[in-house]
């Protein structure tokens, strides 16, 4: 068989994803009549604050409009228009920690300027709107980003397979796995790189190309079974398992093959 050379790092990213808590089959219980964030149970509250979150975003989609010529150009500088959105959601989310959505949608205006690749120090998305930032730019960016998604995911995932959520609650927490599966699988990609942009304090600061693939492939599986109307990620984690030069069952058939030593400590904290 062939020998692949997994780090600490790698299997403990594997066996979390080799947990049954985190079994990407596994189907959320969706109840209408649930407050629309677990978080902001007032009605009137809720609305004040999405009414908020719903202006930045227009505000961005209208950028988004006359960057691609389907509106005229109001903006002299579209990335210090998506400076101020951004700077918007700051606010909210600092009035609101708790509103997921805000800092999902924070996460993806980061990535816009960034672009899917801001994990990786130099690496070229002709997609961004920030072009070659500097390095501390980027650390900080990444860290926002990759921090917003991993509590957007805590606020709203369900204590129990049975435990219910709203239909809102559904889509932000699908969308804000798929978020971090695409950062992870753009990051894979580009394996070798001579330096990540991640601050040292972040789990992923050691992982492989393979750790990077296997979560992207997991957070990809869990988006889609989440959410019914992104069935599409599941498509790509399934292509993802198979593409890669490492597949993703095929490691994980080592992880529990005889042969291969698994640490008895094994850090299962969230991926």
């Amino acid at each position: 068989m062939m020998n692949i050379d997994l780090s600490q790092n790698d299997l403990n990213v594997l066996e979390k994803i080799n947990d049954p808590e985190s079994d990407p089959t596994r189907q959320v219980v969706v109840d209408d009549s649930l407050p629309k964030d677990p978080h902001i149970t007032n009605s009137e509250k809720y609305q004040e604050v999405s009414s908020a979150e719903r202006n930045i975003i227009r505000a961005i989609q209208g950028i988004e409009m006359q960057l691609a010529g389907l509106q005229p150009r109001t903006l002299g500088d579209p990335f210090e228009g998506y400076m101020d959105c951004v700077r918007k959601l700051d606010s909210l989310i600092e009035a609101y920690p708790s509103y997921a959505s805000a800092r999902n949608n924070r996460a993806q205006a980061y990535r816009r300027l960034y672009g899917d690749t801001l994990l990786v120090q130099g690496a070229s998305d002709p997609r961004c709107l920030m072009q070659s930032p500097n390095e501390d730019s980027s650390k900080a960016a990444a860290a926002l980003v990759l921090s917003d998604l991993d509590m957007a995911i805590h606020l709203l995932s369900p204590a129990t397979l049975s435990t219910p959520i709203s239909p809102q609650n559904m889509k932000t927490l699908s969308a804000a796995y798929t978020q971090r599966a695409t950062i992870y699988h753009s990051t894979a990609k580009l394996f070798p790189v001579s330096s990540l942009t991640i601050p040292p304090m972040r789990q992923e600061v050691g992982w492989s190309k393979v750790a990077f693939e296997a979560a992207a492939s997991q957070d990809f599986a869990m988006g889609g079974s989440i959410d019914p109307g992104h069935m599409e990620t599941y498509v790509v984690a399934k292509f993802e398992y198979w593409r890669s030069d490492i597949p993703y069952k095929r490691v994980l058939r080592i992880l529990v093959s005889p042969s291969l030593k698994i640490p008895a400590q094994i850090n299962l904290s969230s991926v």
